[in-house]
């Protein structure tokens, strides 16, 4: 059997409760807390699926009732669930009290069993079976360095392509002895930074920083600014147009990567792909969730019509 693609990495529970009037410090205040499954890889798996793509998820989980609310969620994404199991711990979860305008108030990331996802658990039978059935991998930075370091060089003898989600300034740097053997690196500014170690004084200049670490492609967004995404020939750029509304900001990443990921296995162009991820994470920016359950190939050709150009830089 041939799975289109090989998603490793996050698929965790997500707690976000949101403020309702002016945050008062140290006291009780009135709010409402809203749940769902997330993770950079378990977003951009249910996406790609509803875009029709085989996926093929390997996240590690808790033998806990999380466990099990993950895995109800991937079997209505339908995705092809393989667990790696810790029966004695708890399922990752992140938890975050949000202001009543969405800024951050305070977070707990309770991740600690994505460290035990060690560097010799890519040895093991089924994994090597998976990524040989695999046509592409996409990963992101929730593992530890050094099985990232182990399955990008394992991608890279099976001559497989590997996608990489970012995650955060803080995580994206366990990618840099990886680096090299990316297919592509979804990014924002803020991590791109991480890796290149300096901002560019404008976001056209990022595949030149970015390309002088080691990184072959790669993607850089920034909200509503300029879009910047570049492989080892290309720059293209966007400007997406304002958004009437945004619902929640969560997994507009990981739309973008899903979206472009899923135009670059059919064959699009570099400027195409880059149109494809701007109208999906459009679409998750419209949503109150971090994935839009509605998401289909219809509805992503139907927000196409409304993104602009992009345009390659020579």
């Amino acid at each position: 059997m041939t799975t289109e693609i090989l998603a490793i990495g996050g698929a965790h529970i997500d707690r976000r409760g949101r403020i309702f009037g002016d945050t008062k410090p140290g006291a009780s205040n009135p709010g409402q807390w809203f749940e769902e499954v997330g993770g950079g890889v378990f977003n951009a798996a249910c996406n790609l699926s509803r875009l029709g793509r085989s996926v093929r998820l390997i996240a590690p989980r808790g033998g806990d009732a999380a466990g099990q609310t993950v895995a109800d969620a991937a079997e209505r994404a339908g995705l092809d669930d393989q667990p790696v199991m810790f029966l004695d711990r708890a399922t990752p979860s992140y938890t975050a009290v949000l202001e009543r305008d969405g800024n951050l108030v305070i977070a707990l990331a309770d991740m600690a069993l994505y460290d035990a996802f060690s560097a010799r658990r890519m040895r093991a039978r089924s994994m090597r079976d998976s990524l040989t059935e695999a046509d592409h991998v996409l990963a992101d930075a929730n593992l530890p360095a050094d099985t990232l370091t182990v399955l990008a060089a394992s991608c890279h003898a099976a001559g497989k392509g590997l996608s990489a989600i970012a995650i955060s300034p803080a995580k994206v740097v366990k990618f840099a002895r990886a680096l090299p053997f990316l297919t592509h690196l979804f990014m924002n500014g803020a991590e791109a930074e991480a890796i290149a170690g300096q901002r560019p004084q404008r976001p056209e200049d990022w595949p030149d920083l970015l390309r002088a670490k080691g990184l072959r492609g790669g993607s850089v967004t920034s909200g509503s600014g300029l879009t910047v995404v570049f492989d080892e020939g290309s720059v293209a750029v966007i400007e997406p147009k304002p958004l009437e509304q945004i619902a929640d900001v969560t997994g507009a990443g990981d739309a973008f990567a899903a979206g472009f990921l899923h135009a670059r296995l059919s064959g699009a162009t570099l400027d195409e792909a880059l149109r494809h991820g701007t109208a999906s994470a459009a679409i998750t920016l419209a949503c109150p969730n971090a994935t839009d359950e509605n998401l289909s190939p219809e509805k992503l050709a139907r927000q196409m019509a409304l993104v602009p150009p992009a345009r390659f830089l020579s």
